[in-house]
């Protein structure tokens, strides 16, 4: 149960981090190759604030930070207990456990995704950036999406979520558990919290950069029909449009945007999710006499 709890606190933090980094990477992935909005990370980041205030890097936050922090709270409920039932922590075993966490969770991370993606677009395919909006939130999202698509509709790129996190989380778990061990990160090691925070951010770049492919297409297929109009029929005719307008250097497209992200959050969220299993730990074992 503190595996879930704990969880779930730190990917609220990992929320408040990363959102605004999110919603700069999803703006960049999908824009139209022969007409953008955006030059660059930069650019587009402040293009944003310029034209919808600070407030437009939070649209679509409700989504994440109702369902992320839950995701998140399976991911480590799940991975934490995985791994006692594998007994010996190795980083094998932390990749097993990592990849069976992602693909539990990917049936809760799908619709929450297409949401936050169609919140974000919002406003992107008008010629003038307009107060009136298609959705009034997350939730209503979701339900004039099923009533138009249906349930299927609600699981637009349910095999690609699948293809992305399963790895992604395998690799995620692998890299921190690899870093930590290597560091020496526990509660009598010295620079605890910094390495903590290190082993975090870079698990979650590692991660980033193994998977990324993947997420733009993921992208594409949910923020596809924003607008009225359905560029592509499958998987298959997204990765072939896509590579024969934009080339290959099309899945790297957002690339920074999801480095700078990936840092920050991901160390707020090993970080906060170690140092409560710690306090709880320390808790439960209560003091010596």
């Amino acid at each position: 149960m503190m595996d879930f709890v704990a969880g779930c606190i730190g990917g609220a933090a990992g929320v408040l981090v990363g959102h605004p980094f999110d919603t700069v990477k999803i703006r960049l992935q999908v824009q139209k190759f022969d007409n953008p909005l955006y030059r660059g990370t930069f650019h587009c980041f402040k293009s944003i604030v310029r034209q919808e205030s600070a407030f437009g890097l939070c649209k679509g936050i409700g989504s994440p930070m109702i369902g992320l922090t839950f995701i998140s709270g399976i991911v480590f409920g799940v991975q934490g207990n995985a791994m006692r039932l594998l007994g010996e922590d190795t980083p094998t075993h932390q990749f097993i456990t990592g990849a069976a966490a992602g693909t539990m969770q990917s049936v809760i991370c799908c619709p929450m995704e297409l949401a936050k993606t169609r919140m974000q677009m919002q406003g992107t395919w008008q010629k003038k950036w307009s107060s009136k909006n298609l959705y009034k939130n997350s939730l209503d999202c979701l339900l004039h999406i099923y009533r138009r698509e249906g349930l299927l509709g609600i699981y637009r790129g349910m095999v690609t979520t699948l293809v992305r996190e399963a790895p992604g989380f395998g690799v995620y778990f692998w890299t921190y558990a690899v870093l930590t061990q290597s560091l020496g990160c526990e509660p009598s090691d010295s620079y605890m919290i910094p390495k903590l925070l290190f082993s975090g951010g870079m698990a979650g770049i590692t991660s980033w950069i193994v998977i990324y492919p993947v997420d733009v297409i993921k992208s594409r297929l949910q923020a596809d029909g924003v607008g009225g109009v359905n560029q592509y029929s499958s998987i298959a005719d997204c990765v072939r449009q896509s590579v024969r307008k934009e080339g290959y250097m099309v899945f790297t497209r957002g690339l920074t945007s999801t480095v700078l992200r990936a840092f920050p959050m991901n160390a707020a969220i090993f970080a906060t999710n170690s140092l409560v299993l710690m306090y709880a730990r320390g808790e439960e074992e209560g003091p010596e006499d």
